[in-house]
């Protein structure tokens, strides 16, 4: 699996495994808290299988769950170039000026779609829009052409949308991708792609979490797209990861450093939360509110400052994700728990099943 090399230096091929094809979840499991739950002992070392909904077991009262309200939108567009009728893949990243309904995209096939052309949606061609500038070699920005408020347009996208499924899943998106890549908790709409260590939780276990005296905080992060980009480069210091919108508030601070205070469990559920937390740290370490952008990258060696346990899925290899859940639990028991996973036949990435991390 991994290939580990005896220097202090992480290098990205440390961080390369084998994942079997058929462990990749193209679906999610029938009921969310029914997924599997590796449990991780950092301590101990010791590794246990349960189901999802076991969770409530390792928290106490005024422990404390802390989650990402960012909530997906449908994302994925197909439109026809003017003219030749192409269809064209059209990724909306965010929204940049929202007078001039101006967006960042991503277009796929990029080469045929240069500054100047139109673009039409919907089958009557109700919405169409202008390229207006490049950015990258798939990203473009967008003019829409609308005649209407701001919220018949933003009702017309969500209508034309698809749910932005990860590229790994080859199926087309079905009516219940639109609820299950969708936490229960999602409120602020922005993100590109689910927090999907937040899809286990099911309205009856978080419930029942209340019920036992477990204090849920929230943030915002607003998940993008380059979350599922693999780095390339092997000298990780080298990697730059991409901006990424993070809301704290004073709520979510006083709950979190009340816990602090208190020595509890404090379980950032997932990569996205451990991130928003890492980004706002005071210099006593508690947590601080946050307004703006994080593009933190963590990896081996850090030392993580606000929770002391998370929730996570199985992630790609060399994946940034990959490379902060190992600097959490360190590499070696995370490499030989993923070894374990594979031969437990976990299902692995984003409908996959999850992790918890003591």
């Amino acid at each position: 699996m991994y290939i580990c090399q005896k220097t202090n230096q992480m290098k990205l091929s440390d961080f390369n495994y084998d994942l079997p094809k058929n462990l990749l979840a193209e679906f999610p499991s029938e009921n969310r808290d029914e997924s599997r739950l590796m449990v991780i002992d950092r301590k101990t070392e010791k590794i246990e299988h349960y189901q999802f909904k076991d969770l409530i077991n390792y928290f106490e009262e005024e422990d404390v769950l802390i989650i990402n309200n960012t909530k997906v939108f449908p994302a994925r567009l197909y439109g026809n170039k003017e003219k030749t009728g192409a269809r064209i893949e059209v990724f909306l990243l965010r929204e940049l000026n929202k007078e001039q309904r101006l967006w960042d995209v991503l277009v796929d096939p990029a080469r045929k779609i240069r500054i100047g052309n139109k673009l039409y949606f919907g089958d009557d061609d109700s919405l169409v829009a202008e390229v207006i500038d490049n950015t990258t070699s798939r990203g473009r920005t967008l003019r829409f052409l609308f005649d209407g408020t701001y919220e018949e347009f933003r009702l017309k996208l969500n209508g034309l949308g698809e749910t932005p499924l990860p590229k790994y899943i080859k199926r087309e998106p079905i009516p219940e991708d639109k609820e299950r890549y969708q936490t229960i908790y999602a409120k602020n709409e922005g993100a590109v792609a689910a927090p999907t260590a937040g899809l286990h939780f099911s309205r009856h276990l978080l419930k029942k979490m209340e019920i036992k005296g477990v204090n849920i905080a929230e943030i915002t992060l607003h998940v993008g797209l380059g979350t599922f980009n693999p780095v390339e480069v092997e000298d990780l210091s080298k990697h730059k990861m991409d901006s990424e919108e993070l809301i704290i508030d004073q709520q979510a601070v006083d709950i979190v450093n009340e816990s602090i205070r208190k020595k509890k469990r404090i379980c950032a559920v997932g990569t996205t939360v451990m991130r928003g937390l890492e980004s706002s740290v005071s210099s006593i370490n508690t947590l601080n509110t946050y307004r703006g952008w994080t593009h933190k990258f963590i990896f081996p060696p850090h030392d993580f400052a606000i929770a002391n346990s998370m929730v996570t899925n199985f992630h790609t290899p060399k994946s940034t994700l990959l490379m902060m859940v190992s600097a959490f639990a360190g590499k070696d028991l995370i490499k030989k728990a993923y070894d374990e996973a594979i031969k437990e036949k976990y299902k692995f990435y984003s409908y996959g099943d999850a992790m918890l991390i003591l």
